[in-house]
C-alpha cells in the first residue's frame, strides 16, 4: 500500500484525516502515540514525535539548564576526553 485516498473531516476546530491501522503498523506507530506535523516541499509530513517524557520529581528546565551548562563549559568537557 503505498498511495491511499483519505477525505479531511472536520473535528471541533482543527481538520483530520483517518489512518488505516497496517499502515499506522507499518510507520511503527499506534493509536495512542505522539506525532509531530511539518510542512515540508509542499506536503505535510507525519513522524514520530522525539519528546522524551521527564520521569516523576525532574522539572520542565532540565534539559534547557543541561543545555546551559554544556554551553557554558563545553571546552572543558572536550577537555576530559584527552584526560
Amino acid at each position: 500500500m503505498n498511495r491511499i485516498e483519505r477525505k479531511i473531516t472536520k473535528i471541533g476546530n482543527s481538520y483530520g484525516i483517518t489512518i488505516p491501522n497496517d499502515l499506522l503498523k507499518k510507520a511503527g506507530l499506534q493509536h495512542g502515540d505522539n506525532v509531530q506535523l511539518e510542512y515540508v516541499n509542499d506536503e505535510i509530513k507525519i513522524t514520530r514525535s522525539r519528546k522524551v517524557s521527564l520521569p516523576e520529581g525532574i522539572s520542565e528546565d532540565f534539559f534547557e539548564t543541561v543545555q546551559e551548562t554544556m554551553v557554558e563549559y563545553d571546552s572543558t568537557i572536550k577537555g576530559l576526553v584527552d584526560r
